[in-house]
């Protein structure tokens, strides 16, 4: 069989441009095509990346205690990136309570700067040692004394709630803060330390006498029983400061410390079923509980945190363990500052973290050196732990 080809006849040169022309609009349409698709799937991940949960934001923030609360104090404290502070209202004085007039005064006062306040020191039931305390019914256990003494916070509970003032801080002390003498620190300043092998129990008993453990626990139980049931009513947090240091079980100048050991503040929480009964969580006081501060101090925070037990950070560090320890600056410390940072942020902490007991030199006679250096060293911190997530 024959074939025969069929001649195609020559394109012409329009013919041809009209070709390229067909050809580069499919061409066109195709990468359109693929490239809304591209889009299409970049919207869906975009949309299923807005569907996962953010990054849980940071809660907490520097926050300070330093005292007076004036305007000169407060201008320093907003010039070092402070907003937050436990304040001071004006002592009371035989009244034994603050007026919600006084309150609000320092809460106005805070406002103007600027600056909130977040929480009020008791004008007593402070750190100080019970042969120097004037009001010190509540921890002597001295009635009818005690029942004014408490009836008086009851009432500063009630005027804080009218005034605007969700928070205030006290200690259940008898022994203050001892310490031996001071000991060499960098750049000249020095630390203060405590050795327990070289404390001098003088006198050996104050005039509180002998206070065992049953003693002192009936004692805080008296009190909180009383005073958080009032907290309750007014959704007023009470943060207690642990006993700085703690001390052994037979206790010293006869008395027993129960607020020095972790299982102490443990059972000290559960005396009363309550989210506004808690702590004022001293990191430095906690640390110097532990044998291995480091280590332990971390579940430590966890324990308390995860209960929201937690109502207010001291930051600092120390050096050493119980018994034998300096105070230092919270960068050259024992304790790794950032992890135990992102160890409350773990525990979603939401509060003040401020500093305490900074190291003291002759050029800063009043501290505000080594507290402004710490503001912004907390807040370096703050920073990290939230960049890092």
């Amino acid at each position: 069989m024959e074939t025969h080809s069929v001649p195609i006849p020559a394109q012409t040169p329009k013919e041809t441009c009209d070709m390229k022309r067909r050809q580069f609009l499919s061409l066109a349409g195709t990468t359109t095509a693929l490239a809304a698709g591209a889009g299409t799937v970049a919207l869906e991940r975009a949309s299923r990346a807005a569907e996962q949960p953010r990054q849980r934001p940071l809660k907490m923030y520097v926050g300070t205690q330093r005292s007076p609360t004036t305007p000169q104090m407060l201008q320093y404290f907003k010039r070092h990136g402070v907003d937050h502070i436990c304040g001071y209202p004006p002592h009371p004085g035989e009244r034994g309570y603050w007026t919600v007039e006084d309150l609000e005064k320092t809460r106005d006062l805070c406002e103007h700067h600027d600056i909130t306040l977040d929480m009020v020191a008791l004008p007593f039931l402070s750190s100080s040692h019970i042969d120097r305390e004037q009001r010190g019914a509540i921890m002597l256990g001295k009635s009818p004394e005690r029942d004014r003494d408490i009836e008086h916070i009851n009432i500063m509970t009630a005027n804080c709630a009218q005034a605007g003032i969700p928070a205030w801080k006290y200690n259940m002390s008898l022994l203050g803060v001892p310490r031996i003498e001071h000991t060499p620190g960098r750049g000249g300043s020095s630390y203060s330390t405590w050795k327990l092998s070289k404390a001098n129990a003088d006198p050996p008993l104050t005039r509180a006498g002998r206070v065992t453990a049953d003693i002192a626990w009936e004692r805080i139980t008296y009190f909180l029983d009383r005073v958080i049931p009032v907290c309750n009513q007014y959704k007023i947090r009470a943060a207690c400061h642990p006993h700085d240091p703690g001390m052994p079980e037979h206790g010293f100048q006869g008395i027993t410390r129960v607020l020095g050991t972790v299982e102490g503040l443990q059972k000290f929480i559960s005396i009363q079923a309550s989210p506004y009964h808690g702590l004022n969580l001293c990191l430095g006081t906690t640390a110097e509980m532990l044998r291995n501060p480091a280590q332990e101090i971390y579940d430590v925070i966890r324990y308390f945190g995860h209960r929201q037990k937690i109502f207010n950070i001291h930051f600092r560090n120390i050096r050493g363990r119980r018994d034998d320890f300096q105070e230092v600056y919270p960068d050259n410390g024992d304790m790794d500052m950032l992890q135990v940072l992102k160890t409350l942020y773990e525990v979603d902490y939401p509060y003040m973290v401020m500093p305490d007991h900074m190291p003291r030199h002759a050029d800063d006679p009043d501290g505000r050196q080594a507290f402004a250096f710490s503001y912004g060293y907390i807040k370096g911190l703050l920073q990290a732990v939230a960049a890092d997530g």
